[in-house]
């Protein structure tokens, strides 16, 4: 279990993160919405230790960095460094050995190439690739469904699920409702850095009206389209 008490986040004097209180259990996926600048990547770049934060991030089995894939929402590669030796530094960082990377290649990525050269969703299944083959218990996943074609979606998926299964745990967030729908146990509404509202999958619809009704009929309006 991951246990996240008042945890505050400040740039200089800008209250990013406002006592931001939730519980991810073993076996659950927890979607965390809301607008640009709400503080959705803040929040999992302070869940996942990359950045220094007030409060406290808690993990039940121990040091939560050595069993944590973190999925950024625009992944950087060293520069000439290929796919296959990208998906190796990773293992080598915990010790995992595979023998054939082709075998584990479920994207059917060019593995050859220099990974700094592959299309925006390339880099995204790649680093996926990489944190899938750690082995970790927990998965932190910044709009893994962005930039994606709509094949590698289904992919990501039906991975989404099979995690489950094995009783991970799974935090990601989207732009995309359907994929929240179809994929998450709990949802949490994320606004001006504070949890404003956390329901389960029976009330999901709720929290999507609430993100329509804040103002975009407004801007829409504002536009004056004719």
């Amino acid at each position: 279990m991951i246990s996240i008490k008042s945890l505050q986040k400040y740039y200089g004097s800008h209250h990013v993160l406002k006592d931001i209180n939730l519980t991810f259990n073993p076996g659950e996926i927890h979607g965390v919405v809301g607008e640009n600048g709400a503080g959705k990547t803040t929040l999992f770049r302070s869940i996942s230790g990359i950045e220094n934060f007030n409060g406290t991030v808690e993990y039940t089995k121990g040091n939560i960095k050595n069993v944590m894939g973190f999925l950024p929402t625009d992944p950087d590669f060293l520069s000439k460094v290929t796919g296959k030796e990208y998906l190796q530094l990773l293992c080598n960082a915990r010790n995992i050995k595979v023998n054939n990377f082709a075998e584990k290649n479920i994207f059917d990525l060019p593995l050859q190439q220099y990974a700094e050269r592959y299309s925006t969703g390339m880099k995204k299944k790649l680093a996926f690739t990489g944190i899938l083959l750690q082995d970790n218990d927990i998965f932190i996943l910044d709009e893994p469904f962005n930039g994606v074609d709509i094949y590698s979606n289904t992919v990501i998926t039906e991975i989404l699920a099979k995690l489950k299964q094995l009783n991970k745990i799974i935090v990601l967030s989207s732009h995309i409702f359907s994929t929240l729908y179809e994929t998450c146990d709990y949802l949490h509404y994320l606004k001006k850095g504070s949890i404003v509202k956390s329901v389960d999958k029976t009330q999901f619809e709720s929290i999507e009206k609430e993100m329509q009704a804040s103002g975009i009929k407004v801007k829409i309006d504002n536009l004056n389209l004719k």
